[in-house]
């Protein structure tokens, strides 16, 4: 973040810890409360893409959090081409046509971030990346500090053990990390889906169901109490 603020303000929402705490940041730190939440949905499996989280669970965090959400709806197998095309397409249409920059939760990928902020140029808006350089296990660790609670709901079973799927984000979580997995996820280790703490206007109840591997990953599904596990 710059001096130079942004006057409208969208957040790249995953559903996940660092979408919350750039939300926090940016409200806590900037004063800016954002104006929509984007995030991209798997048409064929109505799910968050990667993430794998329900719809469903993804409107009640949003209601939760009291941002109007934007969903972007991406075919399986999505091709870079379609995704700049439909996220292009969303930025030029309202709500988004009004925002000038989008906020993201990167950390410290230099080549995603220099993505990011290309393809917002040629649609005459900016990025803004309140959590970036920030020390990633200091950043993990005040994450459960401020009272965040969430799970993990996808990982790469090449980077981290598949018992770790399903598990909470907690202290216990972070001391038994293998070395070199980097403790917010940054490298693509692992995504969470945050159901409670300060960003949220209450907690999310919802049942943890099967662990499953998809396409290379490790999916655990959550539900909202009301809706049948997935089989």
């Amino acid at each position: 973040m710059t001096d130079d603020q942004p006057s409208a303000v969208a957040l790249s929402w995953s559903g996940g810890k660092d979408s919350a705490l750039a939300l926090w940041v940016l409200g806590r730190e900037h004063g800016i409360a954002p104006s929509a939440l984007i995030t991209t949905v798997t048409d064929t499996y109505d799910r968050v893409s990667m993430h794998g989280v329900r719809r469903s669970l993804l409107a009640l965090q949003a209601g939760a959090v009291g941002v109007p959400l934007v969903e972007i709806e991406i075919p399986v197998g999505c091709t870079n081409e379609v995704y700049e095309q439909r996220m292009a397409e969303a930025l030029a249409s309202e709500p988004l046509l009004s925002v000038d920059a989008v906020a993201f939760g990167d950390l410290f990928l230099e080549d995603i971030r220099s993505y990011r902020e290309g393809r917002l140029a040629t649609l005459g808006k900016r990025g803004c990346f309140p959590l970036w350089h920030r020390d990633t296990t200091r950043l993990a660790r005040e994450f459960i500090a401020a009272g965040f609670e969430a799970i993990i709901v996808c990982l790469d079973p090449a980077k981290l053990d598949r018992s770790f799927a399903g598990r909470r984000f907690d202290d216990q979580l972070l001391a038994e990390l293998p070395a070199g997995v980097d403790p917010c996820g940054e490298n693509g280790e692992f995504h969470t889906f945050v159901y409670a703490g300060p960003i949220l206007s209450a907690p999310i109840a919802l049942q943890v169901g099967e662990t499953v591997e998809r396409d290379g990953f490790v999916f655990t599904d959550l539900a909202p109490p009301t809706l049948p596990r997935l089989a």
